[in-house]
């Protein structure tokens, strides 16, 4: 079983924590990333296809590797979803533009009973770490998800963590661009308690897939869109900004 702590706020209990880092030749990035995650968690690298060896380098930085052959990042994030046995599941890219150690509040918020989805507010902390069409498309499906779901949401980023088994409920069906959008979306459905809080953002190492290219933004929003058109009620309970 492993334990998750701080300095602060000890864990009454023992709880296990599993982190999913969606990969694709993530190669250079991939020791920064597994070094930060927090001590006792279980790092998942979900191999995406990758070429440039980051499946090997991460198995012998001691993660679990997880091989996924469809493309998407949404495949690669459900397939670490459903691999993980963990009470509660982490998600965060694998490019060290994110710190998986700033997921530890995170967990704390969830183990509390304060919230039941918890996301990252990304925070720029260079000129260019995060591009002007990406924020822009980022901003637009806020937007968007404000007034489908009633969620005063300022960020639709790939940090954030849940507990596994409701994750599971859920029935997320989105294999592209669209998961993280999906998720947030039916746990609002749901009525769950949703999160948001600042992180620092940093600029990726390595070649952006997506938000690095106009047309990689332009196939994230589009998938998102898709994703904001699913019927169900609006809910947007317990969203602390």
């Amino acid at each position: 079983m492993r334990a998750v702590t701080t300095s602060s706020d000890p864990v009454p209990a023992p709880v296990s924590v599993d982190v999913v880092l969606p990969c694709l030749d993530e190669a250079e990035a991939l020791p920064r990333v597994l070094e930060r995650v927090p001590p006792g968690w279980r790092a998942l690298v979900v191999d995406n296809g990758s070429t440039d060896g980051s499946a090997r380098i991460a198995q012998a930085l001691g993660a679990t590797v997880v091989r996924e052959e469809r493309r998407g990042f949404g495949a690669a994030c459900h397939a670490g979803l459903t691999a993980a046995t963990a009470d509660i599941v982490c998600f965060c890219d694998c490019d060290a533009s994110l710190d998986p150690a700033d997921l530890m509040p995170f967990v704390q918020e969830i183990l509390a009973g304060e919230a039941d989805l918890v996301l990252g507010r990304r925070r720029p902390q260079t000129r260019g770490a995060w591009p002007v069409h990406a924020r822009a498309g980022n901003l637009a499906l806020t937007r968007l998800l404000r007034r489908r779901t009633g969620l005063r949401l300022h960020d639709l980023g790939p940090l954030r963590a849940a507990r596994r088994e409701p994750l599971l409920a859920l029935g997320l069906t989105d294999r592209r661009s669209g998961y993280p959008l999906q998720m947030v979306v039916r746990a609002a459905d749901a009525g769950w308690r949703i999160a948001e809080h600042d992180v620092p953002y940093r600029p990726r190492t390595g070649v952006s897939k997506v938000t690095g290219t106009w047309r990689g933004t332009w196939q994230a929003v589009r998938d998102m869109s898709r994703v904001l058109a699913e019927t169900g009620p609006a809910a947007g309970q317990g969203v602390r900004a």
